[in-house]
């Protein structure tokens, strides 16, 4: 007797071209980035958290792919531009 299932098996679906040429064309971190990240993450740190629209968080790290940055250096890059200026 054979067993009937009644679901699909997942299937797992490839990556969109765009994120396969991201990661296959992104440049490692230079030491110049890495010594970076580590001055702004020495020390004790605060949290941020914040909410975004679905969309808006979409564009963002997509946009932050197509750069090849992350997400919290550049939140980090504005926080930091923007006190300046408006301190």
């Amino acid at each position: 007797m054979r067993k009937t299932t009644f679901f699909k098996q997942p299937h797992a679906r490839p990556l969109p071209v765009a994120a396969e040429n991201w990661i296959k064309d992104a440049a490692p971190l230079t030491t110049a980035d890495t010594e970076k990240t580590n001055r702004m993450t020495t020390g004790k740190l605060a949290r941020l958290t914040i909410d975004l629209q679905p969309e808006l968080h979409s564009r963002f790290k997509a946009t932050c792919a197509l750069r090849t940055t992350r997400m919290i250096d550049e939140v980090r890059r504005f926080i930091e531009e923007w006190t300046q200026k408006n301190a």
